[in-house]
């Protein structure tokens, strides 16, 4: 059950302000004090925006990664980084992404980074707030890996990749961190075609050292990049394989998707909590407190306030600060709405 019913909370990213931005393009001219400066700066900003939203739950808003899972593998040996994305001009796309070769066996002596940010965040963050830090999953880290070597296809990349979200999820748990979240949104998108029982033990396998130590929770998208997804936006494929996922909490996006398939949060909170993103990341409407409070109601006719939480869609990361700012905001004004009519303020 929520450690509070109706929880707000986020999935992980948020979008970085403009100086950062401007900043990340000239990081040769920044020595290792400022540049340190500059991380805790990022990290401030984007935990005032959440503090002053009212969250219950809140992130470093991954101010100091490249896209929630890309500067990961500049922690990778084994690997010769791409250079040039294969196509640099036209509209966004996932193809703007290259993938990076593989050149010899994938170490990360010095983790994946996760442990520091969490620290960071525990060291800058207000009391009385819960923090969440976040990990993307080996499926979703062999994505931008080109098999090669020892690794013939994109399975034996995730293989090798394990054990190494593995130790960086049992690094952060040691380190304090409580309320956890696994990415794998490459799941969620090509579940059409892959088998998602297989999907299931990956992800159970990977989480293994952490269930029974944190609050544990995965995060089922369709893609973001440039606010565009890259999957069939439909749960279907997924279930009922993913009941089986060794969480606590699944978290689904509603708000962009019409809140297709609502029902299946009926049959999730038979077994684990939902958290629904009730806020659109992908659209400039901001959606008002009467808006949020609508579609809390609306989720409560298939699941009790003691299993549900709610957040946005996805990470915020390509949402504008000023929207995103507003649409937090008004996402825990919604839901406070409802929690006083239930009596649960």
């Amino acid at each position: 059950m929520q450690p509070r019913p109706l929880r707000t909370t986020v999935i992980g990213s948020y979008p970085f302000p403009a100086w950062l931005e401007f900043s990340v393009r000239h990081l040769h001219e920044f020595g290792p004090a400022d540049l340190a400066e500059l991380q805790d700066d990022a990290v401030v900003a984007a935990i005032h925006d959440q503090a002053a939203a009212g969250l219950d739950v809140i992130t470093d808003g991954e101010q100091t990664r490249l896209d929630f899972n890309l500067s990961f593998y500049g922690y990778l040996q084994g690997v010769q980084t791409e250079q040039a994305p294969p196509r640099r001009f036209g509209p966004p796309a996932h193809d703007q992404r290259g993938k990076h070769a593989i050149t010899g066996p994938l170490h990360a002596p010095r983790g994946l980074g996760a442990v520091e940010e969490f620290q960071r965040l525990r060291r800058l963050a207000p009391p009385g707030v819960t923090l969440k830090a976040s990990v993307p999953g080996p499926y979703t880290l062999s994505g931008r890996l080109q098999p090669g070597g020892p690794y013939p296809d994109r399975w034996a990349v995730t293989e090798a990749l394990l054990p190494i979200v593995q130790a960086e999820l049992t690094a952060l748990l040691d380190a304090g961190c409580t309320e956890l979240t696994v990415d794998e949104p490459s799941m969620s998108c090509y579940a059409f075609r892959e088998d998602p029982v297989r999907f299931v033990d990956i992800f159970n396998r990977t989480v293994a050292p952490a269930v029974g130590r944190c609050r544990l929770s995965t995060h089922l998208c369709f893609g973001n990049y440039k606010g565009r997804a890259v999957g069939p936006r439909s749960y279907h494929p997924m279930f009922p394989a993913f009941l089986h996922l060794d969480v606590d909490e699944i978290h689904l996006e509603m708000a962009s998707r019409e809140f297709s398939e609502l029902e299946l949060v009926e049959t999730i909170a038979a077994r684990k909590d939902v958290s629904l993103g009730i806020v659109d990341v992908k659209s400039y409407y901001i959606e008002t407190p009467a808006d949020v409070a609508a579609r809390v109601r609306r989720c409560l006719q298939y699941a009790p306030p003691q299993r549900l939480s709610f957040s946005p869609d996805c990470g915020l990361s390509q949402t504008a600060r000023w929207a995103s700012r507003q649409k937090l905001a008004n996402l825990v004004t919604g839901v406070k709405m409802v929690r006083q009519e239930l009596g649960l303020a």
